[in-house]
This record gives C-alpha cells, structure tokens and sequence, in this order.
C-alpha cells in the first residue's frame, strides 16, 4: 500500500532534510497543508523547493485552499510545478471553513463553494492549453501531465463527492472513522461511474499519529487543537478509535 509523510510545518527551516530523509525511505509522497491565518509555510512554494531537492518522492497539497487563491496563477503555479517537478505533483484542494482565513484573502466564506467550482472550470481550461477567452492568449507553461496535475477533493458534503466525479482524480479522507471513511469512499466510485468516468478514482485516507514520550503526545494535541480550533472534529481528531493517535502520519491507498 502506498503511504505518503504529512510534513511537520513547526519549523519550515528542517523540511529540506524531511523530504531528503523522506525519499531514502518506502514513502511515496509528502504532503504540506495550506492555511493562511497560520504559521504554516505556503505550500506551492514550498513543495516547489522541496521539488529541486528530491527526485523520486511525490509533491502534494492536503489540502491547498483554493477559494483563497487567485484561479489564474494558481493554474500558472500548479502546472509549472508540475513540468519541473517531472510530474511529480498531486494537487489536493478544498474550501476550508475558517472565518480567519476567508477575511484576511477578501473572499465570502459564505460562497467558497460555487467559487471553487467556476475555479475548477478555469483550471482545466487554462491546463488544456486553450484560450481562456478571444481577448486572453492560453495561459502556460503546459504541465508535464496531459490535461493538468493530478488533482485530489478533500472534504466531507455531497458537493466533494460530485466534484470528484466531474472534475478530479480521486478523493482525500482526513481522519474519519472508519464506517465514514468507508461511506464516502464508496459514494465516489458510485458517482465516478454515474458520471460515465472509466478507471477507478484513486482513494486515500489520512490518519494522525504521534510517537513518543508523554512530553511529545501534549506537544502534538495543542498543536492539533492550535489548528483544528475547538471544535466537535477536534475532539474526534484527538481523541480517535485507535490505541494510538496523535500527530501527522498521513496513510495513502
């Protein structure tokens, strides 16, 4: 089964070394998540140096918020990583929900859905290398993939499951219980096939882990709850039906 790293974002200065020592090992991938009222590291930027640094590995967001990008440049960004990363890169998007974020990038949370569905309709416009209008020239470079990066829905409403379908590759799961991991994972083959989709969507389940001393596990729950917020799926993050878990161990399948 391939399993992928969820990087560490504490300290943006060690995830060359991460994604070096990540790359001798079996994982197939490193993943970097995206906030903006936050003390993460921009992830595109980030996975781009990463890409200069590896040669194997696989780059991904988990996940890249796109409402509160510009659509435009973030095709731009994704299909030059794409070309220079030699294909290597996994574009995981999702909507987010924070107040926080929304308002410090002028977008409407309240509409984030139906933005992030005209974006969808713009990227793979610009990553077939047609012209977005008869005013606009195609917007390049072309990615390295045909048609765009692969591209990964994170989130748990109906409309993510209809997105896979429509427009993506495969769908991310972040820490669910199982029977509802399991839930979603078989709504997406289902709406794949309504959708005349041949293939399989690919389906991957992210699971949080922390190893270590007692000093360690309180280290990873208040960073847990620093980003989750309060909230009932904090709960459930930091306290699943696991013997252990707590941290960033993602698991991809």
């Amino acid at each position: 089964m391939p399993v992928g790293l969820g990087l560490p974002i504490g300290d943006p200065a060690q995830l060359l070394s991460w994604a070096r020592r990540a790359e001798a090992t079996p994982f197939t991938t490193v993943a970097l998540l995206d906030r903006l009222v936050f003390g993460n590291p921009e992830p595109l930027i980030t996975l781009a140096t990463l890409a200069g640094a590896t040669s194997r590995i696989r780059l991904q967001t988990e996940v890249l918020l796109a409402p509160l990008h510009r659509t435009t440049l973030l095709a731009k960004q994704a299909a030059t990583l794409d070309l220079l990363s030699g294909s290597r890169f996994t574009l995981g998007i999702g909507t987010g929900g924070r107040d926080d974020d929304y308002l410090a990038a002028g977008v409407d949370l309240r509409t984030r859905g139906r933005r992030l569905d005209r974006q969808l309709a713009t990227l793979r416009r610009v990553w077939s290398g047609a012209p977005l209008s008869e005013d606009i020239s195609p917007i390049g470079p072309a990615p390295a993939r045909p048609g765009g990066p692969e591209v990964l829905f994170g989130g748990f409403v109906p409309a993510v499951v209809e997105r896979v379908a429509r427009w993506g590759d495969g769908f991310l799961g972040a820490a669910l219980p199982a029977p509802q991991m399991d839930g979603l994972f078989r709504a997406v083959e289902t709406a794949w096939s309504r959708a005349g989709r041949t293939g399989r969507p690919r389906l991957l389940a992210q699971v949080n882990v922390a190893l270590g001393p007692e000093p360690t596990l309180d280290r990873a729950r208040k960073e847990l709850t620093a980003y989750y917020q309060p909230s009932s799926y904090t709960d459930h993050v930091l306290n699943p039906p696991l013997p252990e878990g707590r941290g960033f161990l993602t698991l991809q399948g």
